[in-house]
């Protein structure tokens, strides 16, 4: 009998030894190898820009892992709850929103690249054929649509009131002499649309993923833009973690020239690196 409860008792040290490790290796954050950097990121292009910094990675003795997300909300989420060592497919206006909403506390470690706003032709092929009563597509959500309206108004097309730059909406237009239609729409449908209104201002990404190039836009945001340093694609990571060994070998890797190679050739203009 001795024998037995002898037994029993040494297993059920072990089994507590055994959870005991498997506490510890849970509560890690990202990873448990201090040399595997965990990413979360969107598929395009944020995904393929980071396969490219990996062979820089590894020269400084780092594997990468990526987890892609289809959405906006699960990447934050992960970083918050440390599944992954940082994040890459928002810009930080949306990260301070989120924050603000979620009561988190991500930053920013460095901005990566910008996806340039165009306006590109519909059923009017150039800017200056552009008739009086036209239609203009532009996206529907506040941030895009404030760059839409600002890109219009520096090619002329309107005014609007003084100061309100990024906040800017349909009701702080003050003047548009050719009393043209802003139709605003969500703005992953808006290239879907462009056969059916006149001109159309669309984000890089969806201009992208519809096989329009960027060089043929009429005219889109340029990398000195107030819309480009404000809505560069940044690497979050949590407070606290901006200095460490991981961050600054993954920020040394993306913005190294091999990686600035690779945007401007795989994207041709839709892409634009900010470094």
């Amino acid at each position: 009998m001795k024998k037995f409860v002898s037994i029993l008792l040494a297993i059920s040290l072990v089994a507590v030894m055994l959870a005991g490790c498997g506490s510890s290796s849970s509560s890690s954050s990202g990873s448990t190898d201090d040399k595997t950097i965990v990413v979360g990121a969107s598929p395009t292009p944020h995904a393929e820009i980071l396969k490219a910094c990996e062979d820089e990675l590894k020269k400084e003795g780092y594997t990468l892992q990526i987890k892609e997300f289809t959405d906006y909300v699960q990447p934050n989420q992960a970083l918050t709850n440390k599944e992954i060592d940082a994040n890459y497919f928002q810009h930080e206006p949306y990260l301070k929103d989120y924050n603000e909403k979620n009561s988190t506390d991500l930053v920013s470690a460095g901005a990566i690249h910008y996806e340039p706003m165009g306006i590109f032709a519909g059923k009017t092929k150039s800017i200056a054929d552009l008739a009086d009563g036209a239609t203009i597509a532009v996206p529907n959500d506040t941030t895009n649509e404030a760059r839409a309206l600002v890109l219009l108004e520096n090619q002329g097309l309107i005014k609007l009131k003084s100061g309100v730059g990024l906040a800017a909406t349909t009701k702080d237009i003050e003047e548009n002499k050719k009393n043209l239609k802003i139709q605003e729409l969500e703005a992953a449908q808006i290239s879907r649309s462009l056969s059916d209104v006149d001109l159309a201002v669309i984000n890089g990404n969806y201009a992208l993923d519809a096989g329009l190039k960027v060089s043929d836009a009429l005219a889109k945001e340029e990398k000195n833009s107030d819309a480009a340093k404000t809505y560069a694609n940044i690497i979050a990571v949590r407070k606290g973690d901006e200095n460490s060994a991981k961050t600054q070998a993954l920020l040394k890797a993306l913005k190294s020239d091999t990686v600035k190679k690779y945007i401007d050739e795989k994207y041709s203009g839709a892409v634009v690196a900010m470094f």
